[in-house]
């Protein structure tokens, strides 16, 4: 299936699919941004109508004390922790230039995060990464930094969301075409980070964006690709969004369903601002609620970045990552943001959102070239060891 906005019959190169993949999923964080946390119903209340496009705060020129999202400036195109994470990712890739681990979140990322100041959109100043990012990010640096845990283990005890999920693209890019790959490797990585269906969410997230860069994919690959790695809740949950997603072709029409469809996996509960006492606790039954609706979204719009896009962010709830997540997929199946939204976000949030696709374009061939030699360098050992020689 070409994805609806791709041009059929063109296969997208390494180079489009990355960059389709980091900037959608920017644009995606920065159209969800101004409406996370509220309801279908809150969001047409709101703006006199469905999301179609970017917005402004969602209370006006109060949004600096305006609670709860005081003092961050959500909307007019301005991107969130999501994509400061994804872009501080890229740069732990462009410094180790290999495959990553929970060493080098612990090493690297937890470094950048709370000793170079950057751009922060939402607060419209320079400032350290650390003091923007939610709680459950800053545990990377209470953890690894202060508490001199292990890395692989440093995730245990942090409240389950999708804090690793949401920033898990590079990992699926670097890994393009070979999702099982890029599953393991993310569920390291996430270690550091996440435990339970958390750190599951991000494997499988990142196995989804390797997925969708395999030539010919489409929605249904994708989602095939996912259950074929995913365990426990989150599998199932996927498959249940997934199978009422095939139902149907527009968003609108999907909102209500996809919701009822995830909701026995979803901890947070109905009221996304008070979650229910179980919520974001370790479990083998549920999952986090915005990966398989991202992947829901994705399947209602057939690929197309926007209808995907629009579909989350108009879902609510935690709309900026399921966004993020759905832009991600949506663009590297060849399916690029409108170039408006993307020229829009990138002045707004003052941000180069192509540099570190081109990055990260080169950091992935090195990684790949590496990958090759490594693995023929097994070859010519197992050979020597009486084993099979590769015949092609």
């Amino acid at each position: 299936m070409t994805p609806k906005g791709a041009e059929a019959g063109r296969a997208h190169t390494l180079d489009e699919r990355i960059t389709g993949a980091l900037v959608g999923a920017a644009v995606g964080d920065a159209l969800g941004g101004p409406v996370e946390g509220y309801t279908p119903e809150q969001i047409t209340e709101r703006h006199g109508g469905r999301v179609h496009g970017i917005v402004g705060p969602w209370h006006g020129d109060a949004w600096r004390t305006a609670r709860p999202v005081a003092p961050y400036h959500k909307g007019d195109g301005h991107v969130t922790d999501d994509t400061l994470m994804t872009h501080a990712l890229v740069r732990v890739y462009a410094r180790v230039r290999d495959h990553l681990d929970a060493h080098a979140v612990a090493e690297h990322l937890v470094p950048d995060l709370m000793t170079t100041p950057r751009w922060i959109p939402e607060l419209e100043a320079e400032a350290l990464p650390l003091q923007r990012i939610f709680l459950a990010e800053k545990w990377l640096v209470a953890r690894l930094h202060y508490g001199h845990v292990d890395p692989r283990e440093a995730g245990v005890g942090n409240i389950v969301n999708c804090g690793a999920a949401m920033y898990m693209a590079p990992v699926g890019l670097v890994n393009a075409a070979d999702p099982a790959a890029a599953y393991a490797e993310a569920l390291d990585v996430a270690g550091a980070h996440q435990s339970s269906y958390g750190r599951e969410a991000a494997g499988v997230f990142a196995a989804a964006v390797a997925a969708a860069c395999v030539p010919g994919a489409g929605p249904d690959s994708v989602v095939g690709s996912c259950l074929a790695l995913a365990k426990d809740g989150t599998r199932t949950a996927i498959e249940q969004v997934c199978e009422t997603a095939a139902r149907y072709t527009d968003f609108e029409s999907a909102l209500v369903p996809l919701r009822e469809a995830v909701a026995p996996y979803d901890t947070v509960g109905p009221d996304y601002r008070a979650p229910s006492l179980g919520a974001r606790r370790p479990s083998r039954l549920h999952s986090i609620e915005e990966l398989p609706v991202a992947l829901g979204m994705l399947v209602v719009a057939g690929g197309d970045f926007r209808h995907a896009v629009l579909g989350a962010v108009n879902y609510g709830r935690d709309c900026d990552s399921i966004a993020t997540m759905a832009g991600a997929l949506a663009g590297a199946l060849g399916s690029p943001p409108p170039e408006d939204w993307s020229k829009t976000v990138a002045e707004a949030s003052r941000l180069d959102l192509w540099a570190p696709a081109t990055t990260l374009t080169e950091v992935t061939r090195e990684i790949f070239g590496r990958d090759v030699r490594r693995r023929r360098s097994h070859e010519r050992a197992f050979a020597a060891l009486g084993g099979t020689a590769c015949s092609d």
